[in-house]
């Protein structure tokens, strides 16, 4: 059965990119063939009177780790005779993607931090970081610990620690690795870092967040300066640069309206890094943007790098943004990451039942895509079913056959799974661990 034939869905049809897409899987599967992815305020004093010097604590022997051991059984398998729903990346692709970030950002001066929240597995982040990229972001403390304790060297937080647990453990985590970073985006977290780091005895690493998007980060231009002029005073503290991150803009539908509004958000962002280069202030660090923009980022004057998450897996909302080649589908990068799902009901004409729904594919919209059946809109709508209509079908279908889906958005479906099964021609290579699972803290 072709890989990726055709994927397509009442969402995609409402902006007519179907054949467009049709065709782009077509042509992607023939070139791999040939070829062969702050909550409570800190009583400071208090905090520097407790210990902040424990050790990250070691992962142990869990139901977990007994449940990808029993995976490891299927290694050699195809992947329509796993038992479903299974999370599955396609190997090649998700290769494919990694090495196509670095070759289309090659010669800008753009580097590549990818976003490990997308993955949540220690093993890619390996990948990425073989392949090039500077480091790693990670979305929380917890994400940040699993990378660190799993061998990845250079990890950059975007999110800002106001709580006086996540403090410590930022400060235990760099106390211990040096290629820690951490943002703050107001005056009080600042000195509150400050105290944790001296109380440490260490000089943390910290990044300015500017506010793109109204969700985190300092207002850019005189106050964002400040915040980095009164971090740069701070002695236990080393100011290292700015964030900037448009998560609004990543799926604007339309390559050139993604790129004019994207370039119009970030000449606040922009102002804010010639203000702290003029103040002499280090800037060695400017990050931001993200799969959608990974290719506009590079006109932003003194740009470092773009956090890129997505692009490894892709996704259904990814898909239909359209990209600078191709308007109608997002084709730089190959949609690897699927559910295998299993039909377990067909007693309604034009209708079938399968056994993967909200809790193996999220509420995410657009709906799944089901490959080889362009003709199927797939509902998640149930916790433990999905629902096909049928306008269209390629074959009949039974009870007990098998279906592969394109996920909706890859970052929650992610967070749903303890493993994913690394796919290579069809067949179960190797089992991936999403260590970072569940780990929102």
């Amino acid at each position: 059965m072709p890989f990726y034939k055709a994927s397509c869905s009442r969402a995609l049809k409402k902006i007519n990119i179907r054949s467009s897409y049709c065709r782009f899987l077509h042509k992607l599967e023939g070139n791999l063939i040939k070829k062969q992815t702050m909550a409570s305020p800190l009583n400071r004093r208090k905090f520097l009177q407790t210990g902040v010097l424990a050790g990250a604590a070691s992962l142990s022997p869990s139901l977990r780790s007994q449940q990808i051991e029993i995976a490891s059984s299927d290694i050699g398998k195809s992947k329509w005779e796993l038992d479903s729903p299974a999370l599955c990346v396609d190997l090649d692709r998700m290769e494919q993607n990694i090495r196509m970030v670095h070759s289309a950002l090659k010669g800008t001066g753009v580097g590549v931090r990818p976003h490990a929240k997308t993955h949540k597995c220690p093993e890619i982040a390996k990948m990425q970081i073989a392949a090039g990229a500077v480091g790693v972001c990670t979305a929380k403390i917890s994400e940040s610990e699993i990378m660190l304790t799993n061998g990845i060297a250079n990890v950059l937080m975007t999110g800002v620690n106001v709580t006086v647990p996540k403090i410590r453990k930022a400060m235990e985590l760099r106390k211990k690795y040096a290629g820690f970073i951490q943002a703050t985006d107001n005056p009080r977290n600042v000195q509150d870092l400050q105290d944790a780091a001296k109380a440490a005895g260490i000089v943390a690493d910290v990044v300015v967040d500017i506010d793109v998007v109204k969700r985190s980060g300092v207002i850019a231009g005189a106050p964002a300066l400040s915040l980095a002029q009164t971090m740069d005073k701070m002695p236990n503290l080393k100011f290292r640069g700015l964030l900037a991150y448009d998560g609004g803009v990543q799926h604007v539908i339309g390559f050139q309206k993604r790129k004019e509004t994207a370039m119009k958000n970030f000449e606040p962002a922009v102002m804010t890094y010639e203000m702290v280069k003029k103040a002499g202030l280090n800037a060695e660090i400017f990050s931001g943007g993200g799969t959608g923009t990974y290719n506009i980022m590079t006109a932003v004057p003194g740009f470092t790098d773009v956090q890129v998450g997505s692009y490894v897996f892709m996704d259904c909302q990814y898909m239909e943004i359209g990209g600078a080649k191709n308007e109608k589908v997002f084709d730089d990068f190959a949609s690897s990451l699927t559910v295998m799902t299993t039909i377990v009901n067909a007693n309604h004409p034009g209708r079938l039942v399968t056994d993967s729904g909200s809790k193996a594919l999220t509420l995410n919209r657009p709906t799944p895509f089901v490959i080889g059946e362009p003709g199927f809109s797939y509902q998640a709508g149930s916790d433990e079913y999905g629902t096909i209509t049928i306008e269209t079908s390629n074959k009949t279908y039974k009870v007990g056959d098998r279906l592969e889906v394109i996920v909706p958005h890859c970052d929650p479906v992610i967070n749903l799974y303890d493993f994913m099964y690394g796919i290579r021609g069809d067949k179960v290579e190797s089992i991936l661990p999403i260590l970072a699972r569940g780990k929102s803290q």
